[in-house]
């Protein structure tokens, strides 16, 4: 498999640090409120790549955090009236309903902020006695002029970094407010402020800095060295450098081998922002659409590329992920029939040298730095084949490996379902809609297709879709 490389910005072979095994590291989110659908981007997209490892046969060990001490949870609970952690713990909660909605598995390890306080102080004493952080009034700075390579991820020049901090170090000095020796040099602990939560020190009584947090908790949970660290674009810098800068320092050794970065969302063309009032959280979509058409559309681009949410290629992406629910539920309906038929041999045929084909090209897509978009493409065309190959007379037996192979792609690997998961309908309720329908047929026989239409009409208020095949009229809940 090649990845896109951001801190090379090359594709690159991946080659774990251990054969076999994979540690990778995603920065989640800040738990403060509701999950924006921008925050569902990385968590579908580096959900896929973990599966799709898994599915290669790596075993991954995956970690994705909850910053949980933060100005924002701190404000929001201030406002709210409540403590900080019932805030986090609140909205934790709720992050993980809709990473359930939207088929995000659970982490290996979700670790929090809060509970890892001890190691982050240990790891800013190491900074500080080896010179690379120091303690001034309570604030721990850490030295960035200490390591040389800091730019190398967001290939960001030092001195063109320093002139731009020029005027606003000349401002805090005139005014007596910098403590820092550098303009440059970022915080890795600060004290307490009035209402804030705060833990016990040798600097001070207070709380770690951001990019702190995901330091400690990658070196933790998965080791000095990670095969991929990952994130939305944002935040190449300054986190992901400060991290690189401040883990490598503190290790010795190389932070992450692999780096990658999802593309910005967009919504209708506009960055999301309250003020414009395109703000929606993920629970908001759902409310509109099914999880499944969300993880659908997030996978139809690729990672990198910006993506742009609009009504129009959400419905665009309903319809592309219909047509892989009627593929599925069409093989199902075969399987279903257990007709006891042996596989053909021209069957048996398209198995042996068709179907191969599909699965391949899938995994070209994907090994192509996680081509999800291609790979979406190939199930597509897997549909097609599978439609053109298979009827009332096809054997259980051959639509149950056509089924398995879709199975597969989709739904184990891209995490997008290939079946409907139906609502369970009353006995009432089945009679009433079998009343319609029949009296649907009915009229159609006598050529009011009016009164047909009207009865069409009438079931999908009821949220009943009915589809007319040579076996009769077939209806589900939508």
């Amino acid at each position: 498999m090649k990845i896109f490389n951001t801190l090379t910005r090359q594709k690159e072979e991946f080659k774990p640090v251990t054969p076999g095994k994979a540690g990778i590291y995603v920065c989640g989110p800040t738990v403060y409120d509701f999950i924006h659908i921008g925050n569902a981007r990385p968590m579908i997209v580096f959900d896929t790549l973990r599966r799709y490892l898994e599915f290669r046969g790596y075993d991954v060990n995956y970690v994705s955090n909850f910053t949980d001490v933060d100005d924002k949870i701190i404000r929001r609970a201030n406002e709210d009236g409540v403590d900080s952690l019932v805030i986090s713990e609140r909205y934790i909660a709720e992050c993980k309903k809709d990473m359930e909605a939207l088929n995000v598995r659970p982490a290996t390890t979700h670790p929090q902020a809060t509970k890892e306080i001890p190691d982050m102080i240990e790891m800013v004493q190491q900074l500080i006695d080896k010179g690379h952080a120091y303690a001034v009034n309570g604030t721990v700075y850490f030295r960035t002029r200490s390591f040389p390579g800091y730019g190398k991820l967001s290939h960001k020049n030092i001195d063109d970094l320093e002139s731009g901090h020029r005027d606003e170090a000349h401002q805090l000095k005139v005014s007596g407010e910098d403590e820092k020796e550098d303009p440059l040099d970022f915080v890795l602990w600060k004290p307490k402020k009035e209402g804030e939560p705060s833990w016990e020190s040798p600097w001070s009584e207070g709380r770690p800095g951001w990019h702190l947090e995901c330091s400690v908790m990658s070196r933790k949970y998965i080791g000095g060295t990670l095969d991929i660290h990952a994130g939305g674009e944002d935040l190449i810098f300054p986190h992901h450098e400060n991290e690189i800068a401040q883990s490598e320092a503190a290790n010795d050794q190389t932070f992450s081998n692999y780096w990658m970065h999802n593309g910005f969302l967009k919504i209708d063309n506009e960055k999301m922002s309250k003020s414009l009032g395109n703000f929606f959280t993920v629970r908001e979509i759902c409310e509109k659409y099914d999880p499944q058409v969300i993880r659908f559309f997030m996978l139809s681009a690729q990672y990198r590329s910006p993506l742009n949410f609009s009504a129009e290629l959400i419905e665009s992406a309903k319809n592309g992920l219909e047509r892989i629910l009627n593929g599925g539920k069409k093989l199902e309906e075969i399987v279903a029939k257990e007709n006891g038929k042996e596989i053909s041999e021209a069957e048996q045929q398209l198995l042996d040298t068709e179907l191969p084909k599909y699965v391949e090209r899938f995994d070209a897509a994907m090994d192509d730095d996680l081509n999800t978009a291609d790979a979406i493409s190939v199930i597509f065309e897997l549909i097609r084949f599978t439609n053109a190959n298979t009827d009332e007379n096809s054997s259980s037996a051959f639509a149950k490996k056509l089924y398995d192979t879709l199975f597969t792609l989709s739904d184990t690997v891209l995490g997008i379902h290939i079946t409907r998961e139906e609502a369970a309908v009353s006995d009432d309720e089945a009679a009433k809609i079998e009343a319609l329908i029949a009296e649907r047929t009915a009229a159609k026989k006598e050529k009011n297709f009016a009164r047909a239409d009207e009865i069409r009409d009438e079931l999908k208020a009821m949220g009943i879709e009915i589809k007319d095949t040579r076996e009769g009229v077939k209806w589900q809940r939508i």
